[in-house]
């Protein structure tokens, strides 16, 4: 059984990652007949590369540190743990590299495709999108797969899968979380940064439209789109997989019943997961541009497509795989049938918490008109609105969120939650190919300005980039509610893999009071040095910017060429140095916590975390989104659109809400989860030393 479920997996990841080559290279073929585009592009493209290698450079200090921690503190076999964490890292930031790649090739080909109408830049943009997609979930089976393979042949192997093998196989997870946070937080401040100054100072200050190229952090800005939008997202919802995946296999090994059903429980995650790729694939023939030019419906047609044939073809391969045979996890008897509806119920909760993400963020909903509304009577009011839709958002998600546990621990357990959490997650292919789309047709639209095509071509990439506002953030959605999910699933594993008495974690423990505020705060802290980090980058940039229409009058006349790579130089600089400290302190939380107060301490704070972590990226990103939204709705208005006060107005309310949903709010995903998976990791330690 193990044998096979690895096979079928390994099996559906070649089948993605062939998909990606394949996709790639067709559009690595597609010619380029504008030669300002393939200047601007040269520029956007060669800056990307820079800093994704010295970052990857950079964090390649960090990892084999932690590497050797892991060598050192195992004893035995599990000394293969670090083996495992170094290949999770590196698939991770392959994956990062590789969806990048295509993306700096795919803008400048998207702009040239929306020449010829709507549908062909589309179809450039998602298939650009969807070799992020395959190329994520095809590396994720493959690394755990892969891992778990080679353990296998070690003999013996199968009788100690709960106490050794599967944790060695969360070092895999581990590895992704960690690059996954670098990737996302130092991205985020890169692209941010850029923003910040491109729009405050070419928007407001000088009226140039934003992706004007006299801006001279324009090209910074689209350099970012590629390295914090398509490379960190990437890692981001790579490790988010891995998570769900892994979590599951661990509980699946705890359950009480026979081994042999054992272990079809903790591989049958490995063969949902590679029966959602296949559903994957099958959805992208789904997107398709009918009459009506509406690219939404085009993007839901496979998202939805490939989200009801996952559905039937679960039905038949999770009865193969478990059989008639029952289990007992937590307190719930289960069997095939409450596994099925437990992935369902995950499946239609990350839909519904995609649909409500949709109306608060959407380009013309009431949340949206409600904020370019209040745009009428300047910034203090577009902030204050976008405040409070953000905070309204977190209700519903939330509410979901909680039946959604509710209904699959009633259905199959503690198992069922797990299984609930895969299921958000399970047509990942197709959900990032849809999310990768977006920052694709913003980057084609900044092309498309700075080259000076026809208005026409400009508003076919606008229509395509409002539409990428609302995928990204339905993306978002999914992944924090996979990541609440998730961080249950490793919590749990955590409380099973110390031994702790459920007498301790109690209310009346002081330990875990302790560790639930400690744990409640963590995330504003971490968010804080985030959004310092932008600020200080944003300060710099919007400087420069300054100083180089002051010092060179001749860019805004069109005369004099701006210094591009400064604005380049300051942003990479300023992420590579600012994103050291929030990363340490995401490790070092859970190791202090534990090794100073002890499995109860460390318990509270997990839980306090999740909790606050999870309203906190759900405000972050949603009101973000909206803020977003409401200025492309200002500006498709004819009148009173850009270069209005209501205008002026929303720009700043974007300025405001980019560091929120594209740096502090997604990385809070990683952060819940890496500490989860650290206090997984340390576990063994843990029960050593205070059992």
């Amino acid at each position: 059984m193990l044998t096979s479920g690895v096979l079928w997996a390994i099996a559906a990841a070649l089948l993605a990652l062939l998909y990606s080559l394949v996709t790639s290279s067709r559009i690595r073929k597609i010619p380029l007949a504008n030669s300002d585009i393939q200047r601007i592009s040269g520029y956007i493209e060669e800056g990307a590369y820079a800093f994704l290698t010295r970052e990857y450079r950079t964090v390649a200090y960090i990892l084999p540190i932690v590497a050797l921690m892991l060598l050192f503190w195992n004893v035995g076999i599990m000394k293969l743990q670090s083996i495992s964490f170094l290949i999770g890292a590196i698939l991770s930031a392959s994956a990062g590299w590789f969806g990048m790649s295509i993306a700096v090739k795919a803008n400048s080909r998207t702009a040239e495709a929306a020449q010829k109408g709507i549908q062909p830049a589309l179809r450039v943009a998602f298939s650009s999108g969807s070799v992020m997609g395959m190329t994520v979930v095809g590396l994720v089976l493959l690394g755990i797969s892969g891992v778990l393979g080679l353990l296998l042949l070690i003999p013996g192997a199968d009788s100690v899968l709960g106490e050794t093998i599967f944790p060695i196989v969360s070092g895999f997870s581990l590895g992704a979380s960690m690059m996954a946070l670098f990737a996302r937080v130092g991205g985020g401040i890169y692209t941010k940064a850029a923003d910040v100054g491109a729009d405050l100072v070419g928007k407001v200050e000088v009226g140039i439209p934003e992706d004007d190229h006299r801006n001279p952090a324009v090209i910074a800005d689209n350099v970012g789109d590629n390295v914090g939008d398509v490379a960190g997202m990437g890692a981001d919802l790579f490790e988010s997989y891995a998570g769900s995946i892994i979590g599951c296999m661990v509980l699946g090994i705890a359950v009480q019943a026979s081994p042999f059903m054992q272990i079809k429980l903790s591989i049958l995650p490995l063969i949902a997961a590679g029966t959602g790729v296949i559903a994957s694939l099958i959805g992208t023939l789904f997107v398709h541009i009918n009459r009506s030019g509406n690219a939404q419906k085009a993007l839901n047609a496979g998202s939805v497509g490939a989200a009801l044939i996952s559905m039937l073809l679960l039905l038949p391969v999770i009865r193969l795989t478990i059989g008639t045979e029952r289990f007992v996890s937590g307190t719930h008897e289960a069997g095939w049938l409450g596994i099925y509806f437990a992935c369902v119920i995950g499946l239609a909760a990350g839909t519904a918490i995609g649909l409500i993400t949709e109306y608060y963020t959407g380009s013309d909903t009431p949340p949206v008109r409600k904020i370019a509304k209040s745009c009428t009577t300047g910034a203090a009011t577009t902030i204050i609105s976008g405040l409070g839709v953000g905070m309204s958002s977190t209700v519903f998600p939330i509410l979901v969120i909680g039946l959604a546990i509710g209904f699959s621990n009633w259905l199959a357990g503690l198992y069922g939650i797990g299984m609930a959490g895969l299921g958000m997650l399970l047509t990942l292919g197709i959900q990032l190919s849809v999310d990768a789309y977006g920052p694709i047709a913003d980057n084609a639209g900044g092309l498309a300005e700075m080259s000076e095509m026809p208005p026409e071509v400009r508003k076919i990439t606008d229509s395509l980039d409002a539409v990428g506002n609302t995928t990204a953030a339905i993306g978002k959605g999914f992944a924090i509610g996979s990541a609440l999910l998730t961080s249950l699933i490793l919590i749990v594993a955590f409380i099973s893999a110390t031994g702790l008495q459920p007498s301790v974690m109690n209310l009346t423990n002081p330990h875990v009071l302790i560790g639930l505020f400690i744990g409640a705060m963590i995330p504003f802290f971490f968010s804080a040095l985030a959004m310092d980090a932008i600020y200080q980058a944003a300060f710099a940039m919007i400087e420069e910017v300054r100083k180089q229409f002051r010092s060179k009058p001749g860019i805004l006349e069109g005369t004099e060429e701006p210094d591009y790579r400064s604005c380049v130089d300051i942003s990479t600089q300023t992420a590579l140095k600012s994103m050291i400290l929030p990363g340490i302190s995401a490790i070092a939380a859970p190791i202090l916590a534990g090794l100073i107060g002890g499995p109860a301490v460390l318990t509270g704070l997990l839980v306090g975390a999740t909790v606050s972590g999870g309203l906190l990226a759900i405000f972050m990103s949603n009101a973000g989104g909206a803020w977003d939204n409401a200025k492309k709705l200002i500006e498709s208005r004819p009148e009173g659109g850009k270069g209005s006060g209501d205008h002026r107005a929303a720009v700043v309310g974007d300025t405001v809400g980019d560091p929120f949903k594209d740096t502090a709010g997604p990385s809070l995903n990683i952060l819940i989860k890496l500490m989860a998976i650290i206090s997984l990791v340390l576990a063994p330690l843990l029960k050593l030393a205070w059992g």
